[in-house]
């Protein structure tokens, strides 16, 4: 199986503006297809901007809605997979939610976040309650969380012993926290033997900071592709056969002993 070139889009587009921002995700579309890339991650609420506010409930769209649509036919014009932070509206929640689509247009996965990080998120979003969300993409099986839910090891366990290989995290991690990008993402790659593309926002949005510094952390705990603290494009590939080897080589997850583990839950 070839391997699966994936670009992580680090930017934080227009804030408020979906328009625009639909722009910049179809650039960036444009030019991860011209290298072979079969997916583009794009950051935690990406098509909004994270710090709007208020902005929030009259932004947020159904996970089918005309934004929803927009993503969908610009993955289908460059025939690649988008994966892409939004703020979702279900009836009168609201959602924290990542979409993937793929190649074709159609929508492949939907996840909402679970762990929501500070008043502002837990003050305009309802939490989650599915913590695993799968999707096949090329062959392989990938999984979304959303920024905060990777720095708990129990989420990306999970999506390792449900046999996710690549774990789609659109982020919006800001500063002092650099230590989850440079540190915390290719420790969990590889102490659960899985690719993880870490997406995150750059610049400043009122009160935040981001960091950039994303990353396609792989199986063997280095960043494969790694972003500096600006507007990038980078891109990685994610090799089955790698992580293959690199599982056979590393059994974490064979050499576990659940049953002593049952205090944890």
């Amino acid at each position: 199986m070839p391997p699966l070139r994936t670009a992580l889009l680090q930017s934080s587009g227009r804030l408020g503006d979906v328009a625009a921002n639909l722009k910049v995700l179809d650039q960036a579309a444009a030019r991860a297809a011209a290298t072979g890339a079969g997916l583009l991650v794009a950051p935690e609420m990406f098509l909004t901007g994270y710090a709007i506010g208020d902005g929030i409930a009259r932004l947020a769209e159904p996970a089918d809605g005309p934004a929803a649509q927009a993503v969908a036919a610009l993955a289908a014009h460059h025939g690649l997979a988008i994966a892409y932070g939004y703020p979702e509206r279900d009836g009168a929640a609201v959602y924290n939610a990542a979409q993937l689509v793929g190649p074709d247009g159609t929508r492949l996965a939907n996840y909402r976040k679970t762990h929501l990080y500070g008043g502002f998120e837990t003050d305009s979003f309802t939490a989650g309650e599915q913590p695993l969300v799968q999707a096949e993409l090329n062959g392989v099986r990938v999984g979304l969380i959303i920024c905060y839910d990777v720095e708990f090891p129990e989420n990306v366990r999970t999506h390792a012993l449900a046999g996710t290989e690549l774990l789609i995290v659109p982020t919006a991690l800001m500063h002092p926290a650099e230590i989850v990008a440079e540190s915390v993402v290719p420790v969990r790659a590889f102490e659960n033997q899985l690719y993880i593309a870490y997406a995150n926002r750059a610049g400043v949005e009122g009160e935040f900071e981001f960091v950039g510094l994303s990353a396609l952390a792989g199986p063997d705990g280095t960043a494969r592709a790694r972003a500096g603290r600006g507007e990038e494009l980078v891109m990685g590939d994610v090799d089955p056969e790698l992580l293959a080897a690199s599982r056979e080589a590393n059994p974490y997850l064979r050499d576990r002993r659940p049953d002593l583990y049952t205090s944890l839950v």
